[in-house]
């Protein structure tokens, strides 16, 4: 049985709630100074050595964002509407799937992060997360935001981009599923952000009734200034690289302006 109709839904309401918030993103900031692009050099502004009085000191940097801002930011079962629905729970196969190993240390560790979903270990402040369900694609979306150190998120965001290579294909022993087979891939990523990874997995064995199985999982990270976005959409129905790339392109936007509603606040 297919969902194709239900599927194209999902898919246009991701995508074009993403368009409608950039648009009042640029509507909102028509004052707001814009970055250079790559190839201008930024001039350098002008001394101030001569008027700064000796006693002012640069302002401080913008206090991090509270678990109630942080809260703002999460992508809903609205944003994303039908046939998304808040979670009735945690997905039966994150036990039966994830929870297993490897010889390769690069792999084991891939396998851990998604077990755990601490890529970027304790967070240095709060955490929010959301769960999502799809239910005509028995798919399940996984998202969180939370403050880490940005040279912390951008190594592993680095190490992250190098799985496709490392962990291209390999075996996970499992203790509920048998022996999986696992296949990485890079998955493209809107610019979102001020760094991103991503990639999509396929994990292929057997039920105990000796059904052949395949689950695919994309994993993608997206860091704004303090804070950054992680997101897991899986399951063993359709799970459409371009929802992943959406819903971290409109979570990316919506964190950013939280952020600076806050520094407009100060």
């Amino acid at each position: 049985m297919t969902h194709a109709p239900a599927t194209r839904v999902l898919l246009a309401s991701a995508l074009s709630v993403t368009a409608l918030f950039a648009a009042g993103c640029v509507a909102d900031d028509r004052n707001v100074p814009r970055a250079l692009p790559e190839a201008v050099s930024q001039p350098p502004e002008p001394s101030r050595s001569a008027s700064v009085p000796a006693g002012e000191r640069p302002a401080p940097s913008p206090p991090a964002l509270s678990e109630a801002q942080l809260r703002e930011a999460l992508i809903t079962d609205a944003d994303l509407g039908e046939p998304w629905m808040m979670s009735r729970g945690a997905a039966t196969w994150r036990d039966g799937l994830l929870k297993g190993t490897t010889d390769d240390p690069d792999c084991r560790r891939l396998l851990d992060v998604l077990y755990t979903e601490e890529l970027f270990g304790t967070p240095a402040g709060p955490r929010v997360t959301t769960t999502l369900d799809d239910a005509y694609n028995d798919t399940q979306l996984r998202y969180q935001i939370a403050a880490y150190r940005p040279a912390d998120v951008d190594r592993a965001l680095d190490w992250l981009g190098t799985l496709p290579e490392r962990c291209e294909r390999f075996e996970t022993r499992t203790p509920r599923a048998g022996t999986q087979l696992v296949e990485v891939a890079r998955l493209p990523l809107p610019g979102a952000g001020d760094a991103r990874a991503a990639v999509r997995l396929r994990m292929t064995g057997e039920a105990s009734d000796g059904a052949p199985t395949v689950l695919t999982l994309n994993l993608a990270a997206v860091r704004v200034g303090e804070d950054t976005i992680t997101l897991t959409n899986a399951g063993f129905g359709a799970v459409l690289p371009e929802v992943t790339q959406a819903v971290t392109q409109l979570g990316a936007d919506r964190l950013a302006e939280v952020g600076r509603q806050e520094r407009l606040r100060i």
